[in-house]
């Protein structure tokens, strides 16, 4: 099934940007939503899309805003509306959960029961996440029971869980997917793959979180696009669906990999540093699903996506080097 009007919540974050790249490529009409304004083109691939004029960006807080949300997509009428906002990061989510609880559970149930109402609505893509199953040390199915370890990821369990209970008593046509990590150009600065680029090729000391014992595995950010594609055309309301590289490495490995590719050794870059709270030691996935009902496949090699995301950091340091590479946190 081919669809052709995409609404996507959380559209500047680094998959979401990419995935309005992907539905402009294909010739969709996207409006996008996002609490913060659109920031530098080199984090927005679609700014170079030569279908831009059919995507429409609106700055709005699902928490504040949620009739300015509403009126335009009743508006717009998209028929998948695809959804990566939430408030992020894991660490973090320790110091006031209940902000957490308020973001990606309350104003998410608020969203769904007034869009449930909506007869245009066919899909709806529930950007989901590995970290609701808890740390996992064999590879798991989708079929796998909840045991989410953070404030981050008992907000994602319970949302995940509300919309279940949606779809069962509504019919409301959610499809869940979860990733494993995404990296490539454009991604936030703060993230493992980008950080690492750019401490090794400005001198800096990366500190090695708990020496990057824990295990991952990685996907491009094309990848993912192509997989919220696939699952919004192909996918059955009220499965789940993981997309992860069979490939799983430590995080040690991988900034190794990255040492490699630049030419800069492991030690001169990299010193142990304590873990963070909460971090879950591994989240591995099977895709078997994804592949064989939807016709998924990973595409972009670890070491073709890192080298892309070499370059991208290579053409835009100068930039790069005026942001803060920290988390800065957005109540």
């Amino acid at each position: 099934m081919k669809f052709e009007r995409f609404a996507v919540l959380g559209s500047n974050s680094f998959a979401g940007a990419a995935f309005v790249a992907r539905a402009l490529a294909d010739g969709a009409e996207v409006v996008g939503f996002n609490r913060s304004p659109e920031g530098s083109d080199i984090f927005l691939p679609y700014k170079q899309s030569p279908n831009s004029s059919r995507y429409t960006f609106y700055q709005a807080d699902i928490n504040h805003d949620l009739d300015k949300i509403l009126g335009v997509l009743e508006q717009f009428r998209p028929e998948v509306i695809v959804d990566f906002a939430g408030q992020g990061m894991v660490a973090e989510s320790w110091q006031d959960p209940a902000q957490w609880y308020n973001t990606n559970i309350i104003a998410k149930v608020r969203l769904h029961d007034r869009l449930r109402r909506y007869d245009w609505l066919q899909r709806y893509v529930r950007i989901s996440t590995p970290e609701v199953y808890g740390s996992q040390d064999s590879v798991i199915p989708e079929s796998w029971q909840y045991l989410p370890s953070t404030p981050y990821a008992v907000s994602h369990a319970a949302i995940d869980m509300s919309l279940r209970a949606f779809h069962q008593n509504y019919g409301f046509p959610v499809v869940f997917t979860r990733y494993a990590n995404f990296y490539g150009p454009g991604q936030q600065l703060y993230r493992i793959v980008p950080r690492t680029i750019i401490y090794a090729l400005t001198g800096r000391k990366l500190q090695l979180h708990g020496g990057g014992t824990a295990v991952r595995a990685f996907i491009a950010a094309d990848d993912v696009a192509d997989g919220i594609m696939r699952a919004a055309a192909d996918g059955n309301p009220g499965e789940i669906y993981h997309f992860s590289s069979d490939r799983f490495m430590s995080i040690r490995k991988v900034v190794e990999i990255i040492c490699e590719r630049i030419g800069v050794p492991f030690d001169a870059l990299a010193e142990v540093a304590p873990d963070r709270a909460g971090k879950d030691q591994a989240y591995l996935m099977d895709s078997t699903k994804a592949k064989t009902e939807l016709g998924w496949v990973e595409a972009v090699s670890f070491e073709q996506g890192i080298d892309a995301t070499i370059r991208w950091v290579k053409d835009n340091l100068d930039e790069i080097n005026q942001l803060p590479l920290n988390y800065i946190h957005k109540a």
